[in-house]
Protein backbone atom coordinates (compact mmCIF):
# COMPACT_ATOMS: atom_id res chain seq x y z
CA UNK A 1 0.00 0.00 0.00
CA UNK A 2 1.19 3.46 -0.85
CA UNK A 3 -0.25 6.86 0.03
CA UNK A 4 -0.25 9.14 -3.04
CA UNK A 5 -1.55 12.53 -1.80
CA UNK A 6 -0.50 14.37 1.36
CA UNK A 7 -1.94 17.91 1.22
CA UNK A 8 -4.07 18.94 4.22
CA UNK A 9 -7.40 18.83 2.36
CA UNK A 10 -9.77 16.29 0.90
CA UNK A 11 -9.14 14.49 -2.39
CA UNK A 12 -12.25 13.00 -4.03
CA UNK A 13 -12.11 10.27 -6.68
CA UNK A 14 -15.09 9.66 -8.95
CA UNK A 15 -16.38 6.08 -9.06
CA UNK A 16 -14.88 5.20 -12.49
CA UNK A 17 -12.43 6.48 -15.18
CA UNK A 18 -10.22 8.36 -12.72
CA UNK A 19 -6.91 7.41 -14.38
CA UNK A 20 -5.25 8.98 -17.40
CA UNK A 21 -4.99 6.48 -20.30
CA UNK A 22 -1.25 5.95 -19.66
CA UNK A 23 -1.95 4.80 -16.06
CA UNK A 24 0.38 7.53 -14.74
CA UNK A 25 -2.02 10.05 -13.18
CA UNK A 26 -5.09 9.99 -10.95
CA UNK A 27 -7.59 12.84 -11.33
CA UNK A 28 -9.72 14.12 -8.47
CA UNK A 29 -11.57 17.11 -7.11
CA UNK A 30 -11.09 18.87 -3.78
CA UNK A 31 -14.58 19.04 -2.28
CA UNK A 32 -14.38 19.54 1.49
CA UNK A 33 -16.57 16.44 1.82
CA UNK A 34 -18.47 14.21 -0.56
CA UNK A 35 -21.75 16.10 -0.09
CA UNK A 36 -20.48 19.71 -0.08
CA UNK A 37 -19.96 20.87 -3.66
CA UNK A 38 -17.58 23.77 -3.02
CA UNK A 39 -14.30 22.70 -4.64
CA UNK A 40 -12.66 25.16 -7.03
CA UNK A 41 -10.09 22.97 -8.79
CA UNK A 42 -9.81 19.78 -10.77
CA UNK A 43 -6.38 18.27 -10.16
CA UNK A 44 -4.24 15.28 -10.95
CA UNK A 45 -1.40 13.53 -9.17
CA UNK A 46 1.35 11.43 -10.70
CA UNK A 47 1.14 8.10 -8.87
CA UNK A 48 4.89 7.48 -9.18
CA UNK A 49 6.42 10.91 -8.51
CA UNK A 50 3.67 12.49 -6.40
CA UNK A 51 3.71 15.60 -8.63
CA UNK A 52 0.40 17.49 -8.51
CA UNK A 53 -1.02 19.58 -11.37
CA UNK A 54 -4.15 21.73 -11.58
CA UNK A 55 -6.19 20.67 -14.61
CA UNK A 56 -8.82 23.41 -14.24
CA UNK A 57 -9.56 26.25 -11.85
CA UNK A 58 -13.08 27.66 -11.57
CA UNK A 59 -13.75 31.41 -11.54
CA UNK A 60 -16.62 33.78 -10.82
CA UNK A 61 -17.84 31.93 -7.76
CA UNK A 62 -18.39 28.64 -9.62
CA UNK A 63 -17.49 25.24 -8.21
CA UNK A 64 -16.36 22.06 -9.96
CA UNK A 65 -16.06 18.37 -9.22
CA UNK A 66 -16.74 14.73 -10.15
CA UNK A 67 -14.11 14.47 -12.88
CA UNK A 68 -13.58 11.49 -15.20
CA UNK A 69 -11.14 10.92 -18.08
CA UNK A 70 -11.51 9.99 -21.74
CA UNK A 71 -10.31 6.39 -22.35
CA UNK A 72 -7.72 7.31 -24.99
CA UNK A 73 -6.91 11.03 -24.60
CA UNK A 74 -6.06 13.40 -21.76
CA UNK A 75 -9.53 14.88 -22.01
CA UNK A 76 -11.34 15.55 -18.74
CA UNK A 77 -15.08 15.89 -18.25
CA UNK A 78 -16.58 17.16 -14.99
CA UNK A 79 -19.46 19.01 -13.34
CA UNK A 80 -19.35 22.80 -13.48
CA UNK A 81 -21.65 24.77 -11.20
CA UNK A 82 -23.12 28.16 -12.14
CA UNK A 83 -20.87 31.19 -12.46
CA UNK A 84 -21.88 34.24 -10.41
CA UNK A 85 -24.40 32.25 -8.36
CA UNK A 86 -27.18 34.18 -6.67
CA UNK A 87 -30.28 33.46 -4.57
CA UNK A 88 -32.27 32.44 -7.65
CA UNK A 89 -29.60 30.45 -9.46
CA UNK A 90 -26.99 28.56 -7.49
CA UNK A 91 -25.54 25.07 -7.56
CA UNK A 92 -28.24 22.39 -7.36
CA UNK A 93 -29.13 19.11 -9.04
CA UNK A 94 -30.98 21.03 -11.78
CA UNK A 95 -28.39 23.85 -12.00
CA UNK A 96 -25.13 22.30 -13.21
CA UNK A 97 -23.52 21.21 -16.46
CA UNK A 98 -20.80 19.09 -17.98
CA UNK A 99 -17.64 20.70 -19.33
CA UNK A 100 -14.64 19.19 -21.11
CA UNK A 101 -11.06 20.34 -20.52
CA UNK A 102 -8.56 19.36 -23.21
CA UNK A 103 -5.10 20.89 -23.77
CA UNK A 104 -6.04 23.82 -21.55
CA UNK A 105 -9.17 24.61 -23.57
CA UNK A 106 -12.61 24.24 -21.97
CA UNK A 107 -15.90 23.63 -23.80
CA UNK A 108 -19.47 23.03 -22.70
CA UNK A 109 -20.56 19.42 -23.12
CA UNK A 110 -24.32 20.01 -22.93
CA UNK A 111 -26.37 23.02 -24.03
CA UNK A 112 -29.21 24.40 -21.89
CA UNK A 113 -32.48 26.04 -22.94
CA UNK A 114 -35.07 26.78 -20.24
CA UNK A 115 -37.39 29.07 -22.21
CA UNK A 116 -40.08 27.79 -24.58
CA UNK A 117 -39.93 26.78 -27.34
CA UNK A 118 -37.17 24.49 -26.09
CA UNK A 119 -34.30 23.34 -28.31
CA UNK A 120 -33.83 19.72 -29.42
CA UNK A 121 -30.39 18.47 -28.38
CA UNK A 122 -30.25 20.87 -25.43
CA UNK A 123 -31.07 20.05 -21.83
CA UNK A 124 -33.32 22.08 -19.54
CA UNK A 125 -31.44 21.50 -16.32
CA UNK A 126 -28.45 19.89 -14.69
CA UNK A 127 -26.26 16.97 -15.77
CA UNK A 128 -23.79 15.15 -13.55
CA UNK A 129 -21.39 12.17 -13.22
CA UNK A 130 -20.29 12.37 -16.85
CA UNK A 131 -18.69 9.12 -18.08
CA UNK A 132 -17.22 8.45 -21.52
CA UNK A 133 -18.27 5.32 -23.37
CA UNK A 134 -15.46 2.76 -23.81
CA UNK A 135 -14.71 4.09 -27.31
CA UNK A 136 -14.73 7.71 -26.08
CA UNK A 137 -17.49 8.76 -28.50
CA UNK A 138 -20.38 9.33 -26.09
CA UNK A 139 -20.84 10.62 -22.54
CA UNK A 140 -23.49 9.30 -20.15
CA UNK A 141 -24.86 11.37 -17.28
CA UNK A 142 -27.73 11.64 -14.83
CA UNK A 143 -30.10 14.54 -15.16
CA UNK A 144 -32.51 16.79 -13.26
CA UNK A 145 -34.91 19.20 -14.96
CA UNK A 146 -35.14 22.91 -14.11
CA UNK A 147 -38.40 23.55 -16.00
CA UNK A 148 -40.41 20.92 -14.14
CA UNK A 149 -38.61 21.67 -10.87
CA UNK A 150 -39.90 25.23 -11.13
CA UNK A 151 -43.45 23.90 -11.62
CA UNK A 152 -43.27 21.33 -8.81
CA UNK A 153 -40.10 19.69 -7.42
CA UNK A 154 -41.99 16.36 -7.31
CA UNK A 155 -42.07 16.40 -11.13
CA UNK A 156 -38.29 16.77 -11.39
CA UNK A 157 -37.49 13.06 -11.63
CA UNK A 158 -33.91 11.89 -12.03
CA UNK A 159 -33.17 10.37 -15.43
CA UNK A 160 -30.21 9.09 -17.44
CA UNK A 161 -29.03 10.86 -20.59
CA UNK A 162 -26.33 10.67 -23.22
CA UNK A 163 -24.33 13.40 -24.94
CA UNK A 164 -23.58 12.34 -28.52
CA UNK A 165 -20.94 14.02 -30.75
CA UNK A 166 -23.49 15.52 -33.15
CA UNK A 167 -23.52 19.15 -32.04
CA UNK A 168 -23.05 21.96 -31.67
CA UNK A 169 -26.41 22.92 -30.16
CA UNK A 170 -27.09 26.66 -29.97
CA UNK A 171 -30.21 27.78 -28.08
CA UNK A 172 -31.49 31.26 -28.85
CA UNK A 173 -30.37 32.52 -25.45
CA UNK A 174 -33.60 34.08 -24.25
CA UNK A 175 -32.46 33.71 -20.64
CA UNK A 176 -29.08 34.78 -19.19
CA UNK A 177 -28.55 31.27 -17.76
CA UNK A 178 -28.86 29.52 -21.12
CA UNK A 179 -25.77 28.36 -23.00
CA UNK A 180 -24.61 26.45 -26.07
CA UNK A 181 -23.05 23.00 -26.04
CA UNK A 182 -20.67 21.04 -28.25
CA UNK A 183 -22.60 17.73 -27.99
CA UNK A 184 -26.19 16.74 -28.80
CA UNK A 185 -27.79 15.72 -25.48
CA UNK A 186 -30.92 13.65 -24.96
CA UNK A 187 -32.51 11.58 -22.22
CA UNK A 188 -32.59 7.82 -22.82
CA UNK A 189 -34.82 6.78 -19.90
CA UNK A 190 -38.49 7.30 -19.10
CA UNK A 191 -39.88 7.98 -15.63
CA UNK A 192 -43.30 8.73 -14.22
CA UNK A 193 -44.14 10.44 -10.90
CA UNK A 194 -46.59 7.64 -9.98
CA UNK A 195 -45.43 4.22 -11.20
CA UNK A 196 -48.08 1.52 -11.33
CA UNK A 197 -47.38 -0.80 -8.35
CA UNK A 198 -46.06 -4.16 -9.53
CA UNK A 199 -45.25 -2.83 -13.03
CA UNK A 200 -42.03 -2.01 -14.90
CA UNK A 201 -42.67 1.75 -14.55
CA UNK A 202 -40.08 3.73 -12.58
CA UNK A 203 -39.92 7.15 -10.94
CA UNK A 204 -36.14 7.41 -10.90
CA UNK A 205 -33.31 6.24 -13.21
CA UNK A 206 -29.75 6.47 -11.89
CA UNK A 207 -26.30 4.90 -11.27
CA UNK A 208 -25.86 3.95 -14.93
CA UNK A 209 -23.00 2.04 -16.53
CA UNK A 210 -21.95 1.48 -20.14
CA UNK A 211 -22.50 -1.98 -21.68
CA UNK A 212 -20.22 -1.79 -24.69
CA UNK A 213 -20.68 1.45 -26.63
CA UNK A 214 -24.33 1.08 -27.59
CA UNK A 215 -26.16 0.18 -24.38
CA UNK A 216 -26.55 1.57 -20.89
CA UNK A 217 -27.58 -0.35 -17.80
CA UNK A 218 -29.04 1.58 -14.87
CA UNK A 219 -31.01 1.25 -11.66
CA UNK A 220 -34.71 2.13 -11.85
CA UNK A 221 -36.98 2.50 -8.83
CA UNK A 222 -40.13 0.41 -9.25
CA UNK A 223 -42.99 0.02 -6.79
CA UNK A 224 -43.97 -3.34 -5.35
CA UNK A 225 -47.62 -4.43 -5.37
CA UNK A 226 -47.71 -3.01 -1.84
CA UNK A 227 -46.37 0.34 -3.08
CA UNK A 228 -42.87 0.00 -1.61
CA UNK A 229 -39.74 1.15 -3.51
CA UNK A 230 -37.85 -1.71 -5.15
CA UNK A 231 -34.73 -0.71 -7.17
CA UNK A 232 -34.39 -3.01 -10.18
CA UNK A 233 -31.83 -3.32 -12.98
CA UNK A 234 -32.73 -1.99 -16.43
CA UNK A 235 -30.96 -1.68 -19.79
CA UNK A 236 -31.54 0.53 -22.82
CA UNK A 237 -30.30 0.12 -26.41
CA UNK A 238 -29.01 3.37 -27.89
CA UNK A 239 -29.44 4.73 -31.45
CA UNK A 240 -27.08 3.44 -34.13
CA UNK A 241 -26.40 6.66 -36.06
CA UNK A 242 -26.74 10.44 -35.97
CA UNK A 243 -30.22 10.36 -37.48
CA UNK A 244 -31.30 7.93 -34.76
CA UNK A 245 -30.12 10.30 -32.03
CA UNK A 246 -32.02 13.20 -33.60
CA UNK A 247 -35.28 11.44 -34.50
CA UNK A 248 -38.10 12.23 -32.06
CA UNK A 249 -40.59 9.62 -30.96
CA UNK A 250 -44.20 10.34 -30.00
CA UNK A 251 -43.14 13.18 -27.67
CA UNK A 252 -40.56 15.93 -28.32
CA UNK A 253 -36.88 15.23 -27.58
CA UNK A 254 -36.69 18.64 -25.89
CA UNK A 255 -39.78 18.16 -23.73
CA UNK A 256 -42.69 20.53 -23.20
CA UNK A 257 -43.77 22.81 -20.39
CA UNK A 258 -45.59 19.81 -18.88
CA UNK A 259 -43.29 16.90 -19.84
CA UNK A 260 -39.66 15.93 -19.44
CA UNK A 261 -37.38 15.66 -22.47
CA UNK A 262 -38.05 12.31 -24.16
CA UNK A 263 -35.78 9.60 -25.60
CA UNK A 264 -35.27 9.36 -29.36
CA UNK A 265 -37.66 7.19 -31.38
CA UNK A 266 -37.39 3.50 -30.57
CA UNK A 267 -35.18 3.94 -27.49
CA UNK A 268 -36.99 1.77 -24.94
CA UNK A 269 -35.73 0.67 -21.53
CA UNK A 270 -36.02 -3.03 -20.66
CA UNK A 271 -36.13 -4.51 -17.18
CA UNK A 272 -33.51 -7.18 -16.37
CA UNK A 273 -34.22 -8.12 -12.74
CA UNK A 274 -37.53 -9.16 -11.17
CA UNK A 275 -36.91 -9.37 -7.43
CA UNK A 276 -40.22 -8.23 -5.90
CA UNK A 277 -40.75 -11.72 -4.45
CA UNK A 278 -37.24 -12.05 -2.98
CA UNK A 279 -36.81 -12.15 0.78
CA UNK A 280 -34.78 -8.94 0.35
CA UNK A 281 -36.16 -7.37 -2.85
CA UNK A 282 -34.21 -5.02 -5.09
CA UNK A 283 -30.67 -3.81 -5.69
CA UNK A 284 -29.19 -2.02 -2.70
CA UNK A 285 -28.68 1.75 -2.46
CA UNK A 286 -26.28 1.31 0.50
CA UNK A 287 -23.48 1.04 -0.28
CA UNK A 288 -24.12 3.40 -3.18
CA UNK A 289 -22.89 1.74 -6.34
CA UNK A 290 -23.04 2.07 -10.10
CA UNK A 291 -23.93 -0.96 -12.16
CA UNK A 292 -20.97 -2.06 -14.24
CA UNK A 293 -20.51 -4.24 -17.32
CA UNK A 294 -17.34 -6.21 -17.96
CA UNK A 295 -15.19 -4.86 -20.84
CA UNK A 296 -16.53 -7.62 -23.09
CA UNK A 297 -20.11 -6.42 -22.57
CA UNK A 298 -21.32 -9.89 -21.60
CA UNK A 299 -21.96 -9.57 -17.86
CA UNK A 300 -23.40 -6.79 -15.71
CA UNK A 301 -22.45 -6.68 -12.03
CA UNK A 302 -24.57 -5.13 -9.28
CA UNK A 303 -25.10 -5.33 -5.52
CA UNK A 304 -28.08 -7.10 -3.93
CA UNK A 305 -28.76 -8.87 -0.64
CA UNK A 306 -28.78 -12.66 -0.48
CA UNK A 307 -31.43 -14.56 1.48
CA UNK A 308 -29.45 -13.92 4.66
CA UNK A 309 -29.56 -10.17 4.10
CA UNK A 310 -25.85 -9.94 3.22
CA UNK A 311 -24.86 -7.61 0.37
CA UNK A 312 -23.23 -9.66 -2.39
CA UNK A 313 -22.00 -9.06 -5.94
CA UNK A 314 -24.36 -10.52 -8.53
CA UNK A 315 -23.94 -11.03 -12.28
CA UNK A 316 -26.53 -11.08 -15.05
CA UNK A 317 -26.41 -11.20 -18.85
CA UNK A 318 -27.41 -7.98 -20.66
CA UNK A 319 -29.89 -10.18 -22.54
CA UNK A 320 -31.66 -11.11 -19.29
CA UNK A 321 -32.20 -14.39 -17.48
CA UNK A 322 -31.64 -15.21 -13.84
CA UNK A 323 -28.96 -13.26 -11.96
CA UNK A 324 -26.51 -15.34 -9.98
CA UNK A 325 -24.44 -14.39 -6.94
CA UNK A 326 -20.70 -14.13 -7.55
CA UNK A 327 -19.66 -13.63 -3.91
CA UNK A 328 -20.78 -15.53 -0.83
CA UNK A 329 -19.13 -13.42 1.84
CA UNK A 330 -20.17 -13.45 5.49
CA UNK A 331 -19.94 -9.70 6.12
CA UNK A 332 -21.06 -8.13 2.83
CA UNK A 333 -19.57 -5.88 0.14
CA UNK A 334 -18.93 -2.39 1.56
CA UNK A 335 -18.38 -0.19 -1.49
CA UNK A 336 -18.86 0.65 -5.13
CA UNK A 337 -16.83 -1.65 -7.36
CA UNK A 338 -15.15 -1.86 -10.77
CA UNK A 339 -13.99 -4.50 -13.23
CA UNK A 340 -10.31 -5.17 -13.85
CA UNK A 341 -9.50 -4.27 -17.51
CA UNK A 342 -9.14 -7.99 -18.29
CA UNK A 343 -12.72 -8.63 -17.25
CA UNK A 344 -11.52 -11.44 -14.97
CA UNK A 345 -11.76 -9.69 -11.60
CA UNK A 346 -13.81 -7.15 -9.66
CA UNK A 347 -12.35 -4.82 -7.03
CA UNK A 348 -14.20 -3.52 -3.94
CA UNK A 349 -14.01 -3.01 -0.18
CA UNK A 350 -14.67 -6.03 2.07
CA UNK A 351 -13.93 -6.34 5.81
CA UNK A 352 -12.47 -2.80 5.66
CA UNK A 353 -9.86 -3.92 3.14
CA UNK A 354 -9.37 -3.68 -0.61
CA UNK A 355 -10.37 -6.99 -2.14
CA UNK A 356 -10.49 -8.63 -5.57
CA UNK A 357 -12.86 -11.38 -6.65
CA UNK A 358 -12.05 -13.81 -9.47
CA UNK A 359 -15.11 -13.83 -11.73
CA UNK A 360 -14.35 -17.35 -12.92
CA UNK A 361 -14.14 -18.95 -9.47
CA UNK A 362 -15.67 -16.48 -7.03
CA UNK A 363 -12.48 -16.60 -4.95
CA UNK A 364 -11.80 -13.39 -3.00
CA UNK A 365 -8.23 -12.16 -2.50
CA UNK A 366 -7.34 -9.30 -0.12
CA UNK A 367 -4.87 -6.77 -1.50
CA UNK A 368 -4.45 -4.68 1.66
CA UNK A 369 -4.40 -5.19 5.40
CA UNK A 370 -6.81 -3.58 7.86
CA UNK A 371 -4.66 -0.79 9.27
CA UNK A 372 -7.18 1.32 11.16
CA UNK A 373 -9.01 3.60 8.75
CA UNK A 374 -11.24 1.73 6.30
CA UNK A 375 -11.15 2.62 2.59
CA UNK A 376 -13.90 4.95 1.39
CA UNK A 377 -16.94 3.22 -0.11
CA UNK A 378 -17.16 5.77 -2.93
CA UNK A 379 -14.55 4.50 -5.38
CA UNK A 380 -12.25 1.54 -6.00
CA UNK A 381 -10.66 2.09 -9.41
CA UNK A 382 -8.24 0.00 -11.49
CA UNK A 383 -5.57 1.62 -13.67
CA UNK A 384 -6.08 1.08 -17.43
CA UNK A 385 -3.02 -1.20 -17.60
CA UNK A 386 -4.50 -3.31 -14.80
CA UNK A 387 -1.42 -3.07 -12.57
CA UNK A 388 -2.80 -0.82 -9.82
CA UNK A 389 -5.96 -0.13 -7.88
CA UNK A 390 -6.69 3.23 -6.23
CA UNK A 391 -9.04 4.31 -3.46
CA UNK A 392 -9.59 7.04 -0.86
CA UNK A 393 -8.91 6.76 2.84
CA UNK A 394 -9.10 9.14 5.78
CA UNK A 395 -5.53 9.89 6.85
CA UNK A 396 -4.78 12.49 9.50
CA UNK A 397 -8.27 13.96 9.20
CA UNK A 398 -8.24 14.30 5.40
CA UNK A 399 -9.37 12.07 2.60
CA UNK A 400 -6.20 11.00 0.79
CA UNK A 401 -5.56 8.84 -2.28
CA UNK A 402 -3.98 5.43 -1.87
CA UNK A 403 -2.69 2.80 -4.24
CA UNK A 404 -1.66 -0.83 -4.29
CA UNK A 405 -0.57 -3.31 -6.95
CA UNK A 406 -3.23 -5.73 -8.13
CA UNK A 407 -1.16 -8.83 -8.93
CA UNK A 408 -4.02 -9.71 -11.28
CA UNK A 409 -4.23 -10.38 -14.98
Amino acid sequence: MKQITFASRHHQLTNINTWTPDSQWLVYDVRPSGASFTGETIERVNVHSGEVEVVYRATDGAHVGVVTVHPAQEKYVFIHGPKNPDADWHYDFHHRQGVIAHHGQVSNLDAMDITAPYTAGALRGGSHVHVYSPNGQFVSFTYNDHVLHARDPKLDLRNVGVAAPYGPVNPKGNHPREYSGTFWSVLVTRTTPDPQPGSDEINRAYEEGWVGNDRLAFIGDTLSAQGEKVPELFIVDLPEDEQGWKRAGDTPLQGTAETLPAPPAGVMQRRLTFTHQNRYPGLVNVPRHWVRSNPQGTQIAFLMRDDNGIVQLWLISPEGGEPHPLTHTESGIQSAFNWHPSGNHLGFVLENRIACCDVRTGKVTFLTSDHGNPPSADAVVFSPDGRFIAWMEETGGFRQLWLTETAQN
